[in-house]
């Protein structure tokens, strides 16, 4: 699978979570979460280049798949990634408390989705 199709892969597992947690369906969640975990490991496993791949989710028009994308792009992508984070933080609901977190988590120093 080349870095584009992993990128596509994290994305739609992303939306897919969210819908299914939004049908209130943990299972098939789990399912999802699992599988872009997987994706980004192997993006993760490109280096740079693979990191780089992934940031185009930044500007994605769904903000559950920017949020997640930023979430893990802090330590190589700081800037980028902290301002998503710190506009969809402004929000209510379940995707601007998830990005109240990341920032939270990188702030205090305990973040740790991608360990250099």
């Amino acid at each position: 699978m080349d870095l584009e199709e992993l990128v596509e892969q994290f994305a739609e597992d992303v939306a897919a979570q969210t819908d299914a947690i939004w049908r209130g369906d943990a299972k098939t969640g789990n399912k999802h979460a699992r599988r872009y975990n997987a994706a980004f490991d192997k993006l993760r496993a490109h280096g740079n280049a693979g990191r780089d791949a992934l940031a185009v989710l930044l500007k994605h028009p769904r903000l559950d798949v920017r949020v997640t994308t930023a979430a893990r792009l802090l330590r190589h992508r700081t800037a980028e990634a902290k301002a998503v984070l710190e506009e969809a933080a402004k929000g209510e609901g379940l995707v601007p408390f998830e990005a109240q977190q990341a920032l939270q988590r990188w702030e205090e120093g305990t973040w740790a989705l991608d360990p250099e």
